[in-house]
């Protein structure tokens, strides 16, 4: 496990063995929390792809405490991010620019994909990435298809 140090959340970089009990269990409830009920989208959040050799999750904490999350797969010659989430007591600080930053410096120069929710799209846009399909429909929420080379 890898941690960023300085004042105030700090960023981690695990993979699944990384993750102690707790810290997984943390990391399910916030996704359930955000993604299942508060979006109000039944979906199996466990796809069996945490577990997977090449996935990274990024973890964003204040102490104990998890404020966010984002999760990185390995798909070959590029990487997929997903997941990407925050607490609700977290949002409108900037903070999910730092997850998003810390998953970018674990990539480097590697190619990556995501689907972002339509309302995000400009804020990806804003870490280089671009749309390269249609809009469609995930659970009801529009989505767009979006690259960064």
């Amino acid at each position: 496990m890898s941690a960023a140090s300085s004042p105030g959340p700090s960023v981690e970089v695990c993979t699944f063995e990384d993750l102690d009990a707790a810290t997984a269990y943390d990391v399910w409830r916030l996704r359930q929390d955000v993604f299942v009920v508060e979006q109000e989208c039944a979906y199996p959040d466990l796809d069996g792809r945490d577990p997977e050799p090449g996935t990274r999750h990024v973890l964003l904490r204040d102490g104990s405490t998890l404020l966010g999350y984002l999760r990185v797969l390995d798909e070959g010659e590029r990487a997929r991010i997903g997941r990407v989430v925050l607490r609700r007591q977290a949002r409108g600080q900037g903070l999910a620019d730092v997850v998003m930053r810390a998953a970018l410096d674990l990539l480097g120069d590697r190619p990556s994909v995501l689907d972002a929710q339509a309302p995000l799209e400009r804020w990806y846009a804003g870490f280089g990435y671009r749309v390269t399909g249609p809009e469609f429909l995930d659970d009801g929420i529009p989505h767009v298809p979006m690259s960064r080379p």
